[in-house]
């Protein structure tokens, strides 16, 4: 049955810091609603109402597109292993980018990574946990390097370009302010 909570508990932090997989959605007023699978141990518990993740060059920069446009943002967990359980975190984003001065204080939650552009905050208003009974079950062999590779075969300069030819924009057209203040 589905719980709805106002902070994060201990319990669910720790459920939280288990996780190999989450899943982030956002949508502006118009346009597209962006689901987009994560993992590569980015995802931090910064307290019991913030949690954040070190945004990594992609085909797109869907969320911060949505982020600075309508501020909606869920993130959802949920278990692949022995005991079931669905967490959903709804709340406001937040971009950080290298540039912003919260950016040094915030880095040093997270391992660096070729190809980092940003760190996305939810601050949570509201959570929910649910059963999670139909999500079956199944182990995680090993992490993919690929977006790691590439983003070092690349390097920083041919990041940037990447940046500046692809993420500048989302699909719908909304800037992104990606190199922009």
């Amino acid at each position: 049955m589905a719980r709805f909570h106002n902070k994060l508990t201990p319990e669910l932090r720790d459920f939280v810091v288990r996780q190999h997989v989450f899943f982030v959605a956002s949508a502006a007023a118009n346009g597209r609603v962006n689901l987009s699978p994560k993992g590569m141990d980015t995802f931090r518990v910064l307290d019991d109402n913030r949690v954040a993740y070190l945004d990594l060059t992609g085909s797109g920069n869907e969320t911060a597109g949505h982020i600075l446009h309508d501020g909606r943002l869920t993130i959802m967990l949920c278990s692949f292993d022995e005991k079931p359980l669905i967490l959903r975190l709804y709340g406001r984003g937040q971009v950080v980018r290298p540039r912003d001065p919260e950016w040094p204080q915030l880095i040093a939650h997270f391992t660096q990574l070729p190809g980092q552009r940003q760190i996305i905050i939810l601050h949570i208003e509201s959570l929910q946990t649910s059963c999670g009974f139909g999500v079956p079950q199944f182990t995680l062999p090993l992490e993919r390097q690929t977006l790691i590779e590439w983003s070092e075969k690349k390097g920083p300069e041919g990041i940037h370009k990447y940046w500046t030819e692809k993420n500048q924009k989302t699909i719908d057209g909304l800037e992104t302010k990606l190199l922009d203040g």
